[in-house]
């Protein structure tokens, strides 16, 4: 595939709050699917998101809850990684708004906007949202409440840091002019100029002081540096942009990016996030994509009222790749999108069981039925081929401009309609008909290899969207070539290999009356009373913190790592099944804790000496235990 250059990818950050719904999962999904379409295209991507930790909320809800705020937003920043693993997500970078070199460049970035005038001292008096962080006019109030989320405001003062927003609004205006796909969907773009721009922009608070949980401002340690320059700078400086002028090389080949956000934040990204730009002196992003919501029912997801759907719990389920496709596949371009664990399990029955299931096994199992599994391609056409073989090879422009213009769930449509057209070219060409006749054998074989065919050319486009799917199909049907360079010229898929002697199906039917029974029968069930063990039986477990010196994947594994861990005295070898939820560069140099007197066992040929400790957040859910602070290799946990 030829390298089409750089491409750079954001998701908003998370905000460190707490644990992640689907709502919130449906972003990261997203713009997992874009990053892995893009790179099967060529482009040389850098995929980033991460975690907004800063903030009043975050304080407030440390110290109810006893800890630090580091200590808070270290273990949501934890939760929300797991959750965006569990989703197979094929991020490059995890930014962290703590993280020391980001706090630095946005101490830098602060004092370069002073120093230039863009950034002046003053008050603020107004009504504050303290969700949202924000201050509002009485004017811009909506029912008297925060005009973004809805909730209450209260009465608020104090000595703040501006920035004189009117200097650059003419530019913006004009710019938003001169780049009608700046911002999409079209409708969001609108909604900007005419809300926000036209009306006139006021100056924005960049500083607090009535909290301390921030970024200060090195020479006002007074006032800690606001979210919108704290957060949003996250962009460019994990790319290496330094405002003294000395930015990387990776920071000029990325920047400018595109980034994915929700409807809700689009006035940060497409007004205050450009012109804190403009200030810098640098680039605007390429595009901002503002996605809907994924609402439950005909409503928002809230803890409040109990209606909230996990990802985690979904996958629990149904599989990864199941929970993926319904949220790609179920949000409208423009519009809301909706979920329920009905409306879930009847798109797996009829579009991932059957459409695509029943097309993959039925087929493979006459491949080996009749030939043994051997796929071979005499080439005996009929005219009744020429409609499938056009649609296959021309899905991949389709699906490619659906994906330009950010339509996913579009994209999707377009390779489901292969796959309903190959499922018609079954009942058109009647395999078990041409079976019974010897003269229509080579017929026979060019039929199932125009199947599988069209199979192998879906499942290479379905890879960007359902990555563990398609390799499943494509390693069923024995076929090494799953580049998008294969799949505009039919005929690629390689003769004299072999399908699958036994397929599986790829999705289960799901019997929704039975299931939604068992399911809110568990819901009502009291949780089980953990089994109890004497103090002696837990004084026997050995447990120590170790520093990871190496750790690689096991050859014969990929589910598992294989680490060589510093216990002070010793260095020990322990594999752990841990892979799906960490990258082997990431645990170098970590401590963990780990029981140290187990029994040698031998995993995959390889020795393990000792259990690595993790946190179970529920299935394909993991952490690993960490002490708190830098220990001493060898120090027992008791």
């Amino acid at each position: 595939m030829e390298n089409k250059g750089p491409y750079y990818l954001t998701t908003a950050i998370a905000y460190a709050s707490g644990r992640p719904h689907i709502g919130n999962t449906y972003e990261i999904i997203l713009s997992d699917a874009i990053a892995r379409f893009k790179r099967a295209q060529g482009y040389d991507v850098f995929f980033q998101t991460g975690t907004d930790e800063h903030g009043i909320k975050i304080e407030e809800k440390a110290k109810a809850a006893g800890i630090t705020p580091k200590e808070y937003v270290d273990d949501a920043a934890a939760k929300i990684k797991s959750n965006w693993d569990l989703m197979n997500v094929s991020y490059d970078y995890f930014i962290r708004t703590t993280d020391e070199q980001h706090e630095k460049q946005v101490q830098k970035i602060f004092k370069k906007l002073y120093d230039q005038g863009d950034i002046y001292k003053g008050y603020y008096e107004g009504m504050y949202c303290t969700p949202c962080e924000s201050f509002w006019t009485e004017s811009q109030l909506v029912d008297g409440c925060c005009p973004d989320c809805g909730r209450p405001v209260k009465p608020a003062k104090e000595e703040a840091y501006f920035f004189n927003m009117q200097k650059y609004a003419d530019r913006l205006m004009q710019y938003i002019d001169e780049h009608p796909d700046f911002i999409q969907p079209e409708s969001r773009k609108n909604e900007m100029i005419n809300n926000f721009i036209k009306p006139g922009l006021q100056d924005l608070c960049v500083s607090r002081t009535s909290f301390t949980w921030g970024v200060p401002v090195d020479f006002d340690d007074k006032h800690v540096v606001y979210v919108w320059i704290d957060a949003l700078s996250n962009y460019i400086t994990s790319l290496g942009y330094d405002a003294e002028g000395n930015s990387s090389e990776m920071y000029k080949k990325y920047w400018p990016g595109t980034h994915i956000i929700g409807k809700d934040i689009l006035r940060f990204h497409t007004i205050i996030w450009p012109i804190i730009l403009m200030a810098l002196g640098e680039p605007l992003p390429e595009k901002v994509f503002a996605h809907p919501w994924l609402l439950i029912g005909d409503g928002k997801m809230s803890k409040s009222k109990g209606n909230v759907i996990y990802a985690e719990d979904l996958v629990e389920h149904f599989g990864v790749d199941a929970v993926r496709y319904y949220c790609l596949h179920e949000m409208p371009y423009a519009q809301d999108g909706t979920i329920t664990w009905e409306l879930v399990i009847e798109r797996i029955n009829s579009d991932l069981a059957n459409i695509l299931g029943n097309l993959v096994q039925r087929t493979i199992s006459m491949s080996n039925k009749y030939f043994d599994g051997v796929i071979t391609n005499p080439n005996v056409c009929e005219s009744v081929d020429d409609e499938l073989k056009e649609m296959a090879t021309s899905a991949l422009a389709k699906v490619t401009k659906k994906m330009d213009e950010f339509r996913v769930g579009d994209a999707l449509d377009e390779i489901f309609a292969v796959l309903r057209r190959t499922n018609k070219y079954i009942d058109e060409t009647m395999p078990w008909a041409l079976a019974k006749d010897e003269d229509k054998k080579d017929r026979l074989a060019t039929v199932l290899y125009n199947l599988l065919e069209s199979i192998r050319i879906c499942a290479v486009l379905l890879h960007s969207f359902l990555p563990e799917t398609a390799d499943k199909i494509l390693d069923m049907i024995g076929t090494q070539a799953r580049d998008f360079d294969t799949v505009e010229t039919f005929g690629q898929l390689e003769v004299n290999g072999k399908v699958c002697e036994s397929p599986k199906p790829l999705f289960a039917r799901i019997d929704e009356k039975k299931f939604m029974e068992e399911f809110n029968k568990q819901k009502e069930q009291p949780k089980k009373e953990e089994p109890k063990i004497s103090i002696d039986d837990f004084s026997k477990v050995e447990l120590k913190v170790g520093t990871v010196l190496k750790c690689e994947k096991h050859p014969k594994a990929d589910r598992l790592l294989v680490f060589q861990i510093d216990f002070g005295d010793e260095t020990r070898q322990i594999i752990s099944g841990i892979a799906k939820f960490y990258k082997p560069e990431e645990m170098v140099g970590k401590q963990v804790v780990a029981v140290t007197n187990l029994e040698p066992t031998t995993i995959r040929g390889l020795e393990s000496n000792g259990m690595i400790l993790s946190a179970d957040g529920g299935k394909k859910s993991l952490c690993v235990v960490s002490p708190e602070k830098e220990m001493k290799n060898g120090s027992k946990v008791c």
